[in-house]
């Protein structure tokens, strides 16, 4: 299959180099040329982790939407979900045809507010699928390198209407994709927006003072955090029984997609937990408030949360005190508006409205 990665972050380096032993033919690309510089001088990714270690070439590494896209069966996005709506901005702009795009991952809202973008400028959208949490747990090791310390064992796939060829091309390039009913459900099992805000949000003071110079899952996580944390997770899923579905907590969650491990101790609680998950534990905390925990999961993840929050007619005052508590946090660098129901095409919705929309009734 011929897939044009498009980011090119440490998730989307690490689909590349997946994806490539897997024999299909990668094309990658990035908006920015400084991010590509390192593989472009390397011809290509070298990597260690759970990918395994070597060095992967790639005979297309561009800034060149066109030319990745070009006769393409399939888009990957590996872009933080802030930048899904500048893409299908840039997209439209380029008059790429309608290739099934697949975001990986979508968070929350993500394939919501891709295709309005289309919608609202008046043009078809490609069919869009979305993975409700990214494939890996990586960063960079360096200008051309990437470490891999984690591959998901499951993460959950859904399309928008119109998009059922996307998301039979998402699962079969991820063996780990288990499809569910409608978006609502990707959306909403998006772990980061529980997982980030609070460790952020407590942790500002020391972000500040050390430049994130901690291990954000284990020195970070405190008994205290996850405290949070779980108040935080119980009314995600009281915004899924909102509409009318069931879904596991963040620790059943994160569980199935392999960052907590499968057997934990007896009478473990979710601080320890996610302590002992292997693939998190060494990740740094964010050295900034300009980092994508802040910028991202915020405005992109609890932000939208609340806006399917108060169309399913359920309170969510613990996701509303952290995005108040992180926008005073940040200041300045919050974003100016972030993922909102207009953003998605839901404003004016109620549940039943929301429901059709996303099943496509």
């Amino acid at each position: 299959m011929k897939v044009a990665v498009l980011g090119a972050g440490a998730g989307g380096v690490s689909a590349a180099v997946e994806l490539h032993r897997a024999g299909h033919a990668i094309r990658l690309w990035n908006r920015s040329a400084g991010a590509l510089a390192g593989y472009t001088t390397a011809g290509g990714i070298r990597h260690e982790g759970v990918l395994g270690a070597g060095y992967t070439p790639l005979t297309v590494i561009t800034t060149d939407l066109a030319l990745a896209a070009r006769d393409a069966d399939v888009l990957l996005v590996c872009l933080p979900t802030l930048a899904h709506g500048a893409l299908a901005r840039s997209l439209i702009d380029a008059g790429i045809p309608r290739i099934p795009v697949v975001l990986n991952p979508g968070h929350t809202g993500g394939a919501l507010e891709f295709v309005e973008v289309f919608r609202a400028a008046g043009t078809a959208p490609p069919p869009t699928a979305e993975f409700s949490t990214l494939t890996y747990v990586a960063r960079k090791a360096g200008a051309d390198c990437v470490n891999t310390t984690g591959r998901a064992k499951r993460v959950r796939a859904a399309a928008m209407p119109g998009g059922a060829a996307a998301l039979e091309l998402a699962c079969t390039l991820y063996d780990c994709a288990k499809p569910v009913d409608n978006v609502l459900m990707t959306s909403l099992c998006n772990v980061n927006m529980v997982l980030h805000p609070p460790g952020a949000v407590l942790g500002a003071a020391w972000i500040e003072a050390t430049a994130g110079t901690f291990t954000f899952y284990v020195e970070g996580l405190t008994d205290g955090v996850a405290r949070v944390m779980q108040r935080l997770d119980a009314e995600r899923c009281a915004v899924a029984r909102g509409f009318g579905f069931e879904l596991p907590t963040l620790l059943a969650e994160m569980q199935a997609i392999g960052t907590i491990e499968e057997v934990i101790p007896a009478g473990a609680g979710l601080a320890a937990a996610i302590r002992g998950g292997e693939a998190n534990r060494r990740i740094k905390a964010p050295d900034a408030f300009t980092h994508r925990y802040f910028q991202e999961d915020f405005w992109y993840g609890l932000q939208p949360l609340a806006a399917l929050a108060a169309i399913a007619d359920v309170e969510v005052p613990t996701a509303r005190s952290l995005m108040h508590l992180g926008q005073l946090a940040v200041g300045p660098a919050a974003p100016s508006a972030g993922r909102t129901a207009a953003a998605m095409g839901i404003a004016g919705l109620d549940r039943g409205g929301l429901l059709k929309f996303v099943s496509g009734g």
